[in-house]
Order: C-alpha cells, then structure tokens, then sequence
C-alpha cells in the first residue's frame, strides 16, 4: 500500500483564491501523486473568487457506497 510522503492525509480539499499560486498548488500535489476527485467548487467573497478542488491519493479508489479501499 502506497501512503503519500510527509505524513500528508489520503484525501484532501485545496481551497483559495482562485489565482497562479492555486493552480501551481494543484499541479504540485498532482505531480507529488495525488488526483482529482470531481469538480472544483467556486464562490465569491465580495472581493475575490475562491476555488476547492478535492484531491485523492492515487492509491485510494473512492464508491458511491461511501467505501473506499486503498491499493
């Protein structure tokens, strides 16, 4: 069973402005072996947009039951 590094959690939900530093964010944790787990989630703050994209390790397989196992 493969485990990510640094004691970092199976899933995970980025959120933040919607700007470079996210995008750079999600592409690091996608490169580091972590997926998308569905769509991004938008809202605004009367400021700015803020974004949330879920991550899954890759190992982790996700059911619509609210199972998941780990390969």
């Amino acid at each position: 069973m493969s485990l990510p590094p640094d004691g970092l959690p199976i899933y995970r939900v980025l959120t933040e402005p919607d700007d470079a530093a996210f995008c750079l964010r999600v592409s690091a944790a996608l490169k580091m072996g972590y997926r998308l787990h569905g769509a991004p989630a938008v809202t605004f703050d009367v400021q700015r947009v803020i974004v949330a994209q879920a991550i899954v390790w890759k190992g982790l397989h996700l059911h619509n039951s609210g199972n998941a196992r780990i390969d």
